[in-house]
């Protein structure tokens, strides 16, 4: 199995299917409640990500091209420890991969981009060495922890932050099962 292949297994963990939830802003095409047509969520693709895709028609395949053109290459997730690698693709999909990307710059202090290029990956080797455990966790731990500040800013936070606290607090440990 591929890191790719674990990665998306955890997300879809977290993701579920089908679902139509009229608060969750990411349901409906307009990207807020009421705005657009209330097409739902599969898989963790958003009808306000993808407004012209029939959602409740998508096949796990489907999803799974999705993510892995979208969202995995442009993170670079091949490129990437795979602990870190699970936790940048996880916040690509939930908060976009300029901001996923910004968080792991940040996290290794590079200049945040948003785009991963020759400077963040060579910032990242010299941050991680030779995928030294400690060192990866070390990133891991400041990866995670912008994200948490960064989520518990959303205007959503209310409605869904215990949801998305829960899946913050088990990706770390998903992500050092994948490292070891």
């Amino acid at each position: 199995m591929t890191a790719f292949d674990h990665a998306l297994a955890r997300l879809l963990e977290h993701e579920g299917g089908f679902t139509l939830n009229r608060a969750d802003p990411g349901n409906w095409t307009g990207g807020k409640p009421d705005k657009g047509l209330l097409r739902g969520t599969k898989f963790g693709i958003s009808a306000a990500s993808f407004p012209t895709l029939d959602i409740a028609a998508l096949t796990l395949e489907d999803a799974r091209a999705i993510y892995r053109r979208l969202y995995w290459d442009r993170v670079r997730g091949d490129e990437l420890p795979p602990a870190l690698a699970l936790l940048v693709f996880d916040s690509a999909v939930n908060n976009g991969v300029a901001a996923a990307v910004k968080l792991l710059q940040a996290s290794i202090g590079t200049p945040a981009d948003g785009l991963i290029g020759p400077a963040t990956l060579a910032a990242l080797r010299r941050a991680v060495g030779n995928g030294d455990p400690d060192r990866v966790t070390a990133v891991a731990i400041e990866f995670q922890a912008r994200r948490i500040v960064l989520m518990a800013a959303l205007s959503t936070w209310a409605t869904f932050g215990l949801g998305w606290a829960r899946r913050l607090a088990s990706l770390p440990f998903q992500a050092m099962r994948l490292a070891s």
